[in-house]
């Protein structure tokens, strides 16, 4: 009887370990088919500024085995549409969500709607209490900027005039980058003529040459580079002297031909590579909180433009 009661508990005991081990297989296997999918949502992603940064996600995508999905939103973004396509890629099998946010976004609104059901990670300025972000530290960018200009005036800017350009869609980046190169030329006697947004100059109907001529022109991100670019190129910025922070092949192009002096360059290429990896962590530790990532920023001058390591950086831009 002792020994036909051992034999059932030990047939039992088999037969729960052979359940337990199949259970096992069927939950390896169904994790290892379904692959992880993250979703960045950023404005106009085929601009030429989200090059590098695009370029980082495709390789820390191939690198961590994520399904990437970049999404197609054309131009300006409202935060209403923002919103709507966050929840709307929440909803329809996004894992995590890489967004640039827009002005006015109601970052508190939208993580009580989605629950904390998915990690997201901004891409920008570290503004957000709610979501942690990766981007550069644009206050140092500015100073950098306004040390390099220094330089080149020999540290004394008296009676020189200046204009700042810079696009409004990050307005604390932009307000961080304004102050740190303010900060950066405060005691060199500079006088500020002009500050406005491209956008400013489109609802007044308006065109950067039709501002008070200035000495020196500072364009405080790719956008505003790239239009200040543009009308140096077409002599239309009186002479003025062109500085800036940008990130495109175009940017350098400028560098390149001596229409820009100097240039600031984030690492696009880490933002998209360091922001995909954070985000895949968080997924893979249940228990990971992520948090603020800051890349670095190179100054390229055009004498020193082909050296090893700045063609690593022009190339991510390239791809």
């Amino acid at each position: 009887m002792k020994d036909n009661k051992k034999i059932f508990i030990l047939t039992e005991a088999v037969l729960a370990i052979l359940v337990l081990f199949l259970v096992s297989i069927i939950l390896w296997e169904k994790i290892g088919d379904d692959c992880i999918r993250v979703s960045v949502v950023v404005q106009d992603p085929d601009d030429g500024q989200w090059s590098a940064f695009k370029y980082g996600l495709k390789m820390a995508a191939e690198d961590l085995g994520i399904d990437l999905s970049i999404v197609s939103t054309g131009g300006v973004l409202t935060a209403r549409e923002l919103e709507e396509i966050i929840l709307y890629e929440t909803d329809n099998g996004a894992d995590g969500i890489i967004v640039q946010p827009v002005p006015e976004s109601d970052l508190e609104r939208l993580s009580e709607k989605i629950k904390k059901k998915i990690p997201v990670l901004l891409v920008g300025t570290q503004a957000s209490r709610t979501f942690p972000t990766v981007g550069p530290n644009d206050r140092q960018m500015g100073t950098a900027l306004a040390e390099e200009l220094l330089r080149d005036q020999v540290g004394n800017m008296d009676g020189k005039v200046l204009g700042i350009l810079a696009e409004y869609t990050d307005p604390k980046g932009a307000s961080d980058r304004e102050q740190g190169f303010l900060d950066g030329i405060k005691e060199a006697g500079a006088q500020i003529r002009w500050s406005v947004s491209s956008r400013d100059l489109d609802a007044r109907e308006e065109s950067l040459g039709s501002l008070p001529e200035v000495d020196l022109v500072v364009a405080l991100d790719d956008i505003s580079l790239r239009m200040a670019g543009e009308h140096a190129a077409a002599k239309d910025l009186h002479g003025a002297l062109l500085y800036g922070i940008g990130h495109s092949t175009q940017a350098v192009y400028y560098l390149d031909t001596d229409i820009v002096q100097c240039l600031i360059v984030p690492d696009g290429f880490d933002v998209g590579y360091q922001g995909l990896t954070e985000i895949a962590q968080s997924m893979g530790h249940p228990f990971y909180k992520m948090k603020d990532q800051t890349v670095s920023h190179t100054v390229l001058r055009r004498d020193i433009l082909f050296t090893e390591e700045n063609q690593e950086i022009i190339f991510t831009m390239s791809q």
